[in-house]
């Protein structure tokens, strides 16, 4: 009994929090297909795992938390080899419009270490608590606002220099 309600509140998570959950995995692989492929291995891992869930009360985080290690886990595996999706490689290529007002942003963001853009995609992109952060994240309340605090001070220094850089 206490299984098959666990396996609805999973299901009811999963369908509420699909754009947000498949925007995470996005966030990591920056490919479509990837993404999707993380998520869907994420959805299998969970119902897999479902009896390892102590608190059906804390489904939302469990979860965003296998989809998290399943995207580090696809990034470890295919580190030779990073896709591009054709929509980027058009932000890449010399174009006939530069309208892109926070390729800076997003650029520096992807150079951060993944401990960083970690926090900074799920604090800021995600919108959750730092107290759900830590707990997809797996870390202490005060080792997140820690890395936030760092990763914010990279941000700044990184955009700073770019903007530094192209005024001369």
């Amino acid at each position: 009994m206490l299984n098959r309600k666990t396996e609805k509140i999973l299901t009811n998570c999963i369908i509420e929090h699909k754009e947000n959950v498949y925007r995470l995995a996005y966030s990591y692989v920056k490919n479509r297909e990837d993404a999707l492929d993380i998520v869907q291995d994420s959805i299998y891992k969970a119902m897999d795992n479902l009896e390892l869930l102590k608190n059906p009360d804390a489904v939302k985080s469990w979860f965003y938390r296998i989809v998290v290690n399943t995207s580090l886990d696809f990034l470890r595996r295919n580190k030779k080899v990073q896709t591009m999706e054709p929509e980027m490689i058009d932000v890449y290529c010399p174009g006939a419009e530069d309208v892109y007002s926070d390729i800076d942003l997003k650029r520096t963001l992807e150079d951060l270490p993944t401990k960083y853009r970690s926090v900074i995609v799920l604090r800021y992109f995600e919108d959750m608590k730092i107290s759900e952060v830590a707990e997809v994240l797996n870390e202490n309340t005060n080792t997140i606002k820690t890395r936030l605090y760092q990763a914010l001070q990279l941000l700044r220094v990184k955009l700073k220099d770019e903007a530094s850089e192209e005024i001369m």
